[in-house]
Formats: structure tokens, sequence, C-alpha cells
């Protein structure tokens, strides 16, 4: 059997195309930066441009998915479309247009998602952990084992979201940064609480997106080379993130495009999600981080594989 899904996320769009042999071959991925909460995301509406990238860029998937004809196709929307006052005409144009028909999952259903993308990523064991997934329109939280889900919440906290509210100088001023940070810790009251019946949970496992530009940046740093993505998951080695943390704060939009480890979707909202994890490590007893380069898009393939789950 061959699916393919399609995750129409508010920064990217992604296409992951695998077939269910054993191991799990993966025919195709293509990740495009679509940008659709930009400009318009605080105030709850996809822009012209936005849309039309959007439309685009599910066209250009949609003739690898009729080249392929795979059993199966699943797309999602997520933060921006259940949040934009024109996203169902988004969805019907992009089934008009494209034939690939979008559902949208609330919060829970995408911190679920998120799981069981992380979990075929990172060898969980019977030890509590927090997942985190900073997307550009919301911030998944999931407590978890390798068997159950034990707390998932989803935030309105997305770093396009906080970029499009807050509008930061460029390079962010320390005032700013305190205001961002005021308002995550408000906002996330519930999280803290969850966490404080925890005590002993001290991993943080952030699931690709940011994440991914973390430890990118730390290995071009410190380790000389781009980081090789052999593996599944990495370590994130604590205090060199909080030094690649303060040299964010401290860089413009130009010095971050020169930044090595910095793609260009995540140019501008790097110093958010970094504010938004710095936040949490902070605030939670947290002593280790981890990189899960599966996430959202991965647990949509587990689910569409596994046909007994709902």
């Amino acid at each position: 059997m061959i699916v393919a899904v399609v995750d129409c996320g508010t920064n990217t769009f992604h296409l992951l195309i695998a077939s269910d042999e054993q191991p799990q071959k993966i025919l195709y991925k293509k990740n495009l930066a679509v940008k659709l909460g930009q400009g318009g995301i605080a105030g709850h509406i996809i822009t012209d441009e936005a849309f039309k990238r959007g439309i685009e860029a599910l066209k250009e998937f949609s003739q690898v998915i009729d080249k392929i004809r795979p059993d199966k196709v699943v797309a999602y929307g997520t933060a921006a479309l259940r949040k934009a006052q024109n996203g169902n005409d988004f969805i019907l144009e992009a089934k008009s247009k494209t034939g690939i028909e979008i559902q949208l999952i609330d919060g829970l259903k995408e911190a679920e998602l998120i799981y069981h993308g992380v979990r075929q990523a990172v060898p969980l064991t019977e030890k509590k952990i927090l997942i985190m997934d900073i997307g550009g329109g919301s911030v998944e939280f999931i407590i978890a084992n390798r068997d159950t889900i034990l707390y998932r919440h989803s935030f309105e906290l997305g770093a396009a979201l906080l970029l499009d509210k807050f509008k930061p100088s460029d390079p962010i001023t320390e005032e700013e940064t305190q205001q961002i940070k005021e308002y995550i810790l408000k906002e996330t009251t519930p999280l803290f609480d969850e966490l404080s019946k925890h005590p002993e949970m001290d991993t943080l496992i952030g699931s690709a997106g940011s994440f991914e530009t973390f430890a990118e940046i730390i290995s071009e740093r410190y380790d000389h080379h781009p980081l090789e993505y052999k593996e599944k998951s990495y370590d994130i080695n604590l205090n060199r993130y909080e030094q690649v943390h303060e040299l964010l704060l401290q860089s413009t939009t130009a010095e971050r495009k020169r930044m090595k480890g910095v793609v260009d979707m995540r140019v501008d909202m790097i110093v958010i999600a970094s504010i938004l994890l710095r936040c949490v490590i902070h605030t939670a007893p947290i002593k280790n981080i981890k990189l899960s380069t599966y996430a959202l898009k991965e647990g949509m393939l587990y689910f569409a594989f596994n046909k007994n789950l709902k």
C-alpha cells in the first residue's frame, strides 16, 4: 500500500509519500515554504499573496501525486486554516484546482499525531517526557511515555502568530523580548500547572521545524559541519543552545540570513521560536533536549497505515 500525506501548516506545506513495506520506504518528500499565515494570521485572515502561494504549492504536490498514484491521499489543515475567516474558501479552491481534499484537524488531534510521529523517531521508555512542537500558528505540548499520552494541549502561540502580533524590532530589544516572554508565560499557565505534577520529568523532545534549526546552528558553530541527518533523533546540548539563544536575540535579519544552519523559511521566526523554548526550559525542570526529525506528517502516515486507529 502506498500513502501520500499532505500537511498544510501555517509556515510550511509538506508532502510525504511512502509504502508500507517493512522497513517503511519513503518514495517522495518535499517541503515548501508557503508562509500561509504571513501578514494576516493575527487578524485571522489568509492574505491574497499567501492564498496564491498555498494553492500553487498544492498544484505542485498534485502533479507528483498524479505521477506516483498512491492508494490513499490524506491532507490535513492546521492552525492557519482553522482560524482564518477565509480558510474554508482556501479548502474549496484547493479541491477545485488540485483535487486535494483538506480536512481540518483541531489542536488536540494535531498533538496526538505529533506524538505518534515522535514515537517512531525517539526510543521512548516508561519514563515521562515533554514533547514540544513549535508551529507557525500554534504550539503543541504533550506529556507522554512509550505507551500513552498523559496530557496534550495546543496553544495559540505559534511563531508566525507572535511575530505578527508583536512586530518586534530588528534586532529585537530587551523590552520586546520581556513583553513576549510575559505573554507566553501568562498564556501557558495550564501547561505549567500540569508540569508541576510531574517534577521528575526532565527531558524535552522538540519535533522537527525550529528544533532542526537549533540543532543545525549548533552543529555548524561547534562541530564545524552541517547536521547530516543520518539518525532520526539527536541530542541538543543545553549549554550550547543557551549560547545560540543569546546569539539569535542579538542578531539582525540580515545576519540570520548569513548564519550557517538557518534556512530561509525560518530567518524571520527563529528568534520567537527560541524565546518560546527558553520560557519552557527555564520554568520547567528540563535538563535534556532532544530533536525528533519526525513530527506531524510522520504521525499522519502512522495513522494512515494503521486502519484500526481513529
